[in-house]
């Protein structure tokens, strides 16, 4: 228990090479330090939990270390690196802007910047969470980012772009962050299960992608704590059944039932679902996604689109070929309008199950349909 961390930290990238989703802001930050074009002022934005912090932490040990290689990554081995990694450096300064958010400290940040380093060629300043400094503050940092003493480098990070004023903007070079794409979450759990030497299902690792959203802190996150009950062996079932996730198969079946026009195998399989624990708007959200899968199925420009295991993958092609673009696209516009309107429902139960009973008939309009058009073209 003692000896326990968290793979978020244990797997923290301690080089730009092991910052998974970033290459682009990986790529130019090392072409700025090759070049010795470094600015004074970055801002590193972006949503959270995708690598922001961590380049920053990168960047400002690259800046000071004494032995950069080739490709002007920090060593990790010199005086600087390690007294970083050991929280001891006297030129690298983090700053906690949630919690530090006043006037006063942000002046006392900059009496600390008034004094060139001991050691080592620059002090910088990482202030994460910059967005939550006090108007007060902002203004009382702005000549010190403006015209910074050339020993000193700001790295400032940010989740709301849009919360900080536009004079500290001006003053910053941006790297904006992305969304790290699920496939490259994916493949950084399976690197993290190698060297623990846990076996995991690939469906299982592509849910807790999806789930993520995006953020890589939150993936090992959920990762820590389906180990935590799964221990060495990570299945699927047992991932949606931690993370509170509704099974696939339930939308692959009930998809199966609109073919066949089934509505009673239909809303008996909903109220399964709600019996499950799930709610109405949890199902209306997965059962949209799962056309939308379908959709884009049928297309093989649009088939890279599909973010799921190999064998699910399979298993919506070959739905695919059951299904045509006009039930789907008409579907999709039912499931939007009745997301809409649940809010507001008073008897929300029976708004999805009108919902899914349109769904299921909407083949024998849509025949009906063409046949009057039909019709009326003969006439």
């Amino acid at each position: 228990m003692d000896n326990f961390i968290v793979s978020a930290r244990k797997y923290r990238p301690v080089k730009f090479l092991d910052v998974v989703g970033q290459e682009q802001v990986s790529e130019t930050l090392k072409k700025a330090l090759s070049s010795g074009k470094l600015a004074q002022s970055f801002l590193f934005c972006g949503p959270r939990g995708v690598g922001k912090t961590t380049c920053a932490r990168i960047l400002a040990k690259a800046i000071n270390c004494e032995n950069p290689g080739t490709d002007f990554e920090p060593c990790n081995e010199c005086n600087s690196c390690k007294s970083f990694a050991q929280n001891a450096s006297f030129n690298i300064f983090e700053l906690d802007a949630a919690s530090n958010n006043s006037v006063d400290d942000i002046r006392n940040l900059v009496d600390q910047v008034r004094f060139a380093p001991q050691a080592g060629k620059y002090k910088v300043y990482i202030i994460d969470e910059v967005h939550m400094l006090s108007p007060g503050a902002f203004n009382a940092f702005l000549k010190t980012l403006e015209e910074p003493p050339s020993y000193a480098i700001f790295i400032l990070a940010t989740t709301e772009k849009h919360k900080i004023i536009p004079t500290i903007l001006s003053r910053c070079q941006i790297f904006d962050f992305k969304r790290i794409l699920d496939k490259d979450i994916v493949g950084q759990l399976q690197k993290i299960c190698a060297n623990e030497g846990i076996t995991a299902e690939s469906s299982a690792l592509h849910v807790i992608a999806q789930k993520a959203d995006g953020g890589m802190r939150d993936a090992l996150s959920l990762f820590d704590k389906i180990v935590s009950f799964a221990g060495k062996n990570v299945t699927y079932q047992d991932v949606i059944s931690n993370l509170n996730i509704l099974d696939h198969d339930y939308y692959f079946k009930i998809t199966e039932y609109f073919m066949t026009e089934d509505a009673s195998s239909i809303l008996t399989a909903f109220n399964e679902i709600i019996n499950n624990g799930f709610d109405g708007e949890m199902f209306l959200l997965g059962i949209a996604e799962h056309f939308r899968n379908l959709l884009i199925s049928k297309d093989e420009k649009t088939v890279q689109l599909l973010e799921v295991a190999e064998d699910v993958k399979e298993r919506y092609f070959e739905q695919a070929k059951l299904t045509n673009e006009t039930f789907l696209l008409n579907a999709l516009n039912i499931l939007n309008q009745c997301d809409i309107e649940y809010k507001t429902s008073k008897n929300k139960r029976l708004l999805v199950e009108l919902a899914l009973l349109k769904i299921c008939y909407l083949n024998t309009q849509i025949e009906n349909a063409l046949s009057i058009i039909l019709g009326e073209k003969k006439n």
